[in-house]
């Protein structure tokens, strides 16, 4: 025959229980949404800005009439086309961290991230 051990949590127990949950879950939800808030891409051409994009709206924009195409997705952007004869940008892997860019030479074509997310990198210069 086995005997039972009842334990019993008393009001102390559940309280901290509770807390220990609510400051995991603040820390977690906190960690997600940091991320994700506020983060751009901005792009420029020859020095002047011709718009900024949201990293959260998957969407393909047209730079030059077509010169170069920037595909923005999941969350990340890449520049999927470009008509500049050695297709470095294109070759560039994707970008979402603060501070990263893909630049066209040729094209005078310059996109930054902007976000609150820290790129791998120390530090950049410019």
């Amino acid at each position: 025959m086995m005997k039972t051990i009842k334990r019993y949590l008393n009001s102390y127990d559940v309280i901290l229980i509770l807390v220990i949950v609510l400051v995991a879950g603040g820390i977690f939800a906190g960690t997600v949404f940091a991320a994700k808030t506020g983060a751009q891409v901005r792009i420029q051409v020859e020095g002047e800005e011709i718009g900024t994009y949201s990293l959260k709206t998957d969407q393909e924009v047209q730079i030059l009439g077509g010169e170069n195409t920037l595909r923005i997705k999941d969350g990340q952007a890449e520049m999927i086309a470009a008509t500049c004869p050695d297709h470095l940008c294109v070759n560039h892997k994707p970008i979402s961290k603060n501070g990263e860019s893909i630049i066209c030479l040729p094209h005078k074509v310059v996109v930054t991230v902007e976000s609150d997310q820290l790129s791998e990198l120390d530090s950049t210069t410019n």
